[in-house]
């Protein structure tokens, strides 16, 4: 007889599989290209697509000015990346579009950034503008800290890609990773379309820009949030404590703990989008399942960290570890484990110094 628990192990295993197929067949769907109707001559009636919207709003500009991308856009294919720099699914999107910055910028395609942040610490010019020079970004970017662009869209996800053919019409619209052969395929069309339409010569196809895609697992640890209000609805803090809004709480690790679940232990105070320690050392613990570890974190702390009671071993080592300690220095992602295959595990972090702890993210 299968035990109660294993049974429901077994049940939310299944769940996860049949939402995330679902999942996958509605996000193919908004991925299909927007196409134009062919008149009986031959031209092409784009009166029922969408239009891209301005881009209003913008409180910076890196790599650009207002007059300078007003005018860069003109007559262009326009990609819109809608990311965040502390987000991991947009980060690994980053060298992909990088790669078609340099490969298609000659020829009509201008990729423009579009910062939208989920956390305060995103809204500030100087971690963006960091931010955009480690991952090599040499294309226009707008910072959106007010949602105006992304409302616009009427976007709800990070990251999301929109492409609008030479004359504004929205042609393609991506949520997520991957899809990168499709995506570029589309580009090359419309460039070709473009081309065509301004009595260009039309390049012949090009081999697709070839970069390794990161491979999820399809069982693991969702993104667990820290921020009491970004936990709303979907709170996996295992403290009988509980979250506590605008409190210091002081926090103990429970003898057991669950899978997917974590526990601090220290004093903790509760803010909105993330927990600052208060106490001079603090731990957080986590029983996962995931092949990647990541963290979105802030301030200037010491962690040490430790896999099963034990230092963590170098073939799954995250590629921002000294050996075991991880030192967080300013806000943003943090890689803590980085494997092969998915594992089941318990990570703690021990840590001291100024800390602030937003999420904890899976691959």
């Amino acid at each position: 007889m299968v035990k109660s628990e294993a049974k429901t192990a077994i049940f939310m295993g299944i769940a996860v599989v049949g939402i995330a197929g679902i999942a996958s067949l509605w996000l193919q769907q908004l991925d299909a290209p927007a196409e134009p109707v062919v008149a009986p001559d031959g031209t092409l009636d784009k009166s029922g697509l969408p239009t891209a919207p301005a881009l209003a709003g913008i409180s910076g500009y890196i790599n650009t000015s207002g007059a300078e991308l007003a005018s860069a856009m003109e007559g262009k294919v326009v990609m819109y990346d809608i990311w965040t720099y502390s987000c991991i699914n947009c980060v690994r999107t980053l060298p992909h579009i990088t790669a078609w910055d340099d490969k298609y910028a000659d020829k009509g395609l201008l990729i423009i950034g579009v910062h939208t942040p989920e956390f305060e610490f995103e809204k500030d010019f100087d971690n963006v503008s960091r931010a955009v020079q480690k991952h090599g970004i040499a294309y226009p970017v707008v910072m959106d800290n007010d949602r105006e662009i992304w409302d616009a869209f009427e976007n709800r996800y990070w990251p999301r890609k929109y492409i609008a053919d030479h004359e504004g019409f929205i042609r393609y619209d991506h949520i997520g990773e991957g899809a990168y052969a499709e995506t570029e395929r589309v580009i090359q069309d419309l460039l070709a379309e473009r081309a065509a339409s301004m009595g260009l010569g039309v390049a012949s196809a090009e081999p697709l820009v070839d970069i390794g895609e990161f491979e999820h697992t399809r069982m693991r640890t969702p993104e667990l949030y820290l921020g009491y209000q970004l936990a709303f609805g979907r709170s996996q803090l295992g403290n009988e404590e509980g979250f506590r809004p605008g409190q210091t709480v002081s926090y103990q690790v429970p003898a057991s703990q669950a899978r997917h679940m974590f526990y601090m232990g220290g004093d903790w105070q509760n803010n909105s989008d993330h927990m600052r320690m208060v106490s001079a050392e603090g731990r957080i613990v986590l029983p996962y399942e995931a092949k990647q570890v990541n963290i979105v974190a802030s301030g200037a702390a010491l962690v040490e960290v430790s896999v099963d009671g034990a230092l963590v071993p170098g073939r799954i080592a995250g590629s921002d570890l000294d050996g075991s300690a991880l030192r967080i220095d300013g806000p943003g992602l943090y890689n803590v484990i980085e494997g092969e295959a998915a594992e089941g595990h318990t990570i703690e972090l021990r840590a001291s110094g100024d800390l602030e702890m937003y999420t904890f993210t899976f691959g």
